[in-house]
């Protein structure tokens, strides 16, 4: 965690220390390439990272762990941070369930982390959609077999005959393929709970984010990081260092330097100069082409781009420290969804309210998986509930405060629901509005899944790399949110970058 001598050059610098600063970081350096991170905090991580209230030290933000999988059953993501020797630095850990949903009044189900587990489950639960419930997980699996076939595994003779599949429902609606298969509402949510992982409501999330997402933690299982996402955001930068690259903390970027449309380098917030061949932003493209780079050196054209996307949900979450082991207050799994209706469409506009009566919330208690999560006798909680910015930008501050514990209560009385005597357990608790975010993130609306990912906002239609040379872009601001594809990207912003130096090297 070394500073940086003022116009010392390097060869990439990366705006960030988030998941996909990181990883390109690593890609970078790993290739021999002279590189420098930049992050405004004093620990890596953005998102990947921890917090410390008394005796507890909180994982920010990781619940479910995607694509890693196991050593005999290995997936994209353990391959992708193989390469930095992560599974040798950090103990990831299986989580035996996909989640327990809680629908107070009409439904309680547990679904195994396995594809024979899930289906038994929910035809014990609706036995009248047996043939529903396997005929649309079988669709999963092939839509997505489909899918990797042709983006993936690059099938050069790829068509739409060869791919029905992926050609008639890769952009559909979820709900609308759903709709194919099953008349239960209950059974559709059981199914598509997982659709606040992207933040967009079943009638609008695009059939392939769906199939990918739950493919990935039937077949590959969820999972977490022993001591959390630090420890992996830790082993990131450790490998970094070790493999010459260099950090300097406590140093935000103020302006990427921009010469006849060419990346030459970066000033930091400090007023230093470095001079470098090129830049990875880890910070949003709307702060990357606004204040960084400066709208002077962005063809308007990126600017319509950006005028047609819509900044993703925040969240209020709620950090729990509680005085006594998970089971004292029921609490039999690490992953529990509690909505108060299977409408998702309804879920999805109360994100855009002030109170919490009808949010969908995610609680997660990490001591199932990781009995380390907290001290003997305790337990780690987070409760997240999605919300878009916009109410809390318009509080007056006199009455955020009031605003800010009011939600909190409202959260807290929904949990006393499912978990009678939660309440009574709290030793800590420390609540992060979507304002909470906006400032320790320092993201457009505190945002934590980049802009709303409705399907133009897909791998189909994006890119890491920018219109000016020189410069790509990593982390949920440059393809689709959450811990994997944001982990993922510093490896395709790492490429594009090589691929410019090269040319740059063949044109000198």
């Amino acid at each position: 965690m070394t500073g940086v001598t003022c116009m010392t050059d390097f060869d990439v610098v990366v705006i960030g220390a988030g998941n996909g600063g990181l990883t390109a970081a690593a890609s970078l350096a790993k290739a021999g390439l002279k590189t420098l991170i930049l992050e405004r905090h004093n620990v890596p991580g953005g998102c990947a990272t921890s917090f410390c209230r008394g005796r507890f030290e909180f994982e920010v933000a990781l619940h479910q762990l995607s694509g890693y999988g196991q050593a005999d059953n290995p997936g994209p993501l353990r391959s992708f941070l193989s390469q930095f020797g992560i599974p040798d630095r950090c103990e990831f850990l299986d989580m035996k369930n996909l989640y327990r949903l809680v629908v107070p009044g009409q439904l309680d189900i547990t679904l195994p982390a396995n594809r024979e587990g899930t289906t038994q489950a929910l035809v014990a639960q609706f036995p009248d959609e047996k043939e529903g419930i396997e005929g649309f997980i079988d669709l999963v699996y092939r839509t997505f077999m489909e899918y990797a076939a042709v983006f993936y595994q690059r099938d050069p003779e790829a068509s739409a005959e060869k791919y029905t599949l992926m050609t008639q429902y890769t952009l559909q609606p979820t709900e609308q393929v759903m709709n194919e298969f099953f008349q239960n509402p209950l059974i559709k949510v059981a199914l598509g709970i997982y659709w606040g992982y992207s933040g967009v409501p079943l009638s609008q999330l695009p059939f392939i984010d769906y199939a990918t997402l739950y493919f990935a933690y039937l077949q590959w299982k969820p999972g977490y990081i022993r001591h959390g996402s630090q420890a992996m955001s830790n082993a990131l930068l450790e490998y970094i260092l070790a493999n010459g690259g260099q950090a300097c903390f406590n140093c935000g970027a103020k302006r990427i330097l921009v010469d006849d449309g060419r990346v030459v380098g970066v000033e930091t917030e400090h007023g230093d100069v470095i001079t470098a061949n090129a830049v990875v932003s880890n910070a949003s493209s709307i702060d990357t082409y606004v204040e960084l780079v400066g709208e002077e050196h962005v063809p308007e054209e990126q600017f319509k781009i950006l005028g047609g996307q819509t900044v993703g949900p925040s969240s209020l979450t709620l950090y729990v420290g509680l005085d006594c082991e998970p089971h004292e207050v029921g609490i039999t799994d690490t992953t529990n969804f509690i909505i108060s209706d299977p409408d998702t469409d309804k879920q999805f506009a109360s994100m855009s309210r002030l109170d919490t009566n009808d949010d969908y919330l995610l609680l997660s208690c990490y001591n199932l998986d990781d009995p380390q999560a907290s001290p003997p006798g305790t337990s780690q909680v987070s409760i997240v509930n999605l919300k878009y910015a916009q109410p809390w930008l318009t509080l007056p501050p006199s009455e955020y405060h009031q605003a800010k514990f009011k939600a909190a209560g409202g959260v807290l009385n929904r949990v006393e629901q499912v978990f009678p005597g939660f309440r009574d357990h709290i030793e800590e608790i420390e609540v992060a509005t979507p304002l909470t975010h906006m400032r320790y993130l320092n993201t457009p609306g505190g945002a934590i899944y980049g802009f709303d990912q409705f399907a133009k906002n897909s791998n189909f239609f994006v890119s890491p790399t920018a219109p000016i040379q020189g410069l790509a872009l990593a982390g949920a601001w440059a393809g689709p949110g959450g811990f994997q594809p944001s982990l993922m990207s510093g490896g395709s912003a790492a490429r594009a970058i090589k691929r410019y130096l090269q040319q740059l090297g063949e044109g000198k």
